[in-house]
């Protein structure tokens, strides 16, 4: 059997995910709350999106003109 600490020849782990700037503060992102570095981070990213200040871009929806409905 093999113990979990990695290969034979060395005991060093690569992590699956690389550090990252937390998007809210800038500082290195923490495992429990990635890709931000606190709950607190995550919380005000989340509430700019539940508040609106967020939004994803879609098509243009052209309004119809008066004149469209008279043809249809």
């Amino acid at each position: 059997m093999t113990s979990g600490k990695g290969s034979a020849g060395g005991g060093t782990v690569t992590p699956l995910r690389r550090k990252r700037k937390c998007p809210e503060c800038g500082r290195p992102s923490e495992r429990l709350s990635f890709p931000f570095c606190s709950p607190r981070c995550k919380a005000v990213d989340l509430n700019r999106w539940l508040s609106g200040s967020y939004v994803i871009a879609g098509p243009e929806n052209e309004l119809p003109s008066p004149d469209d409905e008279d043809e249809r």
